[in-house]
């Protein structure tokens, strides 16, 4: 009886340590693997060269929690260390995205602290009203949109539910096209 009880006891650890481990580093997979799938669709083979000027260009343009892991990565222009090598080597190797993580965890654990703000799914008035003002103004803040005039929930609120079908549909394609 005890050792199915041991049996039992070590499933439930490597079904505990497999779902954290999916959960972490969500931004450093997410960022890198988006990486890796343009520079394999556009070039038949990867050098080190190739790949660190993929990542800087893909930087460059980064925003948000993608814009921080560039700078603790060092492929910002704001960077203070340069650790690009540990990306562009194992990456131009083919060496799974999750692996390279887990190697720069190692290095810096801020890398996999990181995680996308949660999405917004139901832009209703009543959902809306019942998110925090700052929750708001990050949802604006996302996608570009500043309310200079905005003295109140209410106005936040409307100016959101009026931009709102204009970047929904661009989250939405943007969505699909990483599943």
């Amino acid at each position: 009886m005890s050792v199915t009880n041991a049996v039992d006891v070590l499933f439930l650890l490597c079904v505990v340590f497999a779902v954290t481990g999916a959960e972490e580093c969500e931004v450093c997979v997410g960022f890198l693997d988006r990486l890796y799938q343009s520079l394999v669709a556009s070039h038949k083979e990867l050098s080190t060269a190739l790949v660190e000027e993929g990542l800087m260009k893909a930087c460059a343009e980064a925003t948000g929690k993608e814009n921080r892991l560039c700078y603790y990565l060092g492929a910002s222009s704001d960077a203070a260390a340069k650790v690009t090598g540990e990306v562009s080597r194992p990456l131009s190797a083919h060496v799974p995205v999750q692996k390279i993580c887990q190697r720069l965890q190692q290095r810096d654990q801020q890398i996999c602290d990181l995680q996308y703000e949660q999405q917004v799914l139901d832009w209703s008035r009543e959902a809306l009203s019942k998110m925090r003002v700052l929750d708001l103004k990050r949802v604006l803040a996302s996608w570009g949109e500043e309310c200079r005039a905005c003295l109140e929930k209410s106005d936040l609120i409307d100016l959101i539910q009026e931009v709102a079908p204009k970047h929904n549909t661009a989250q939405t394609r943007m969505h699909s096209d990483e599943l």
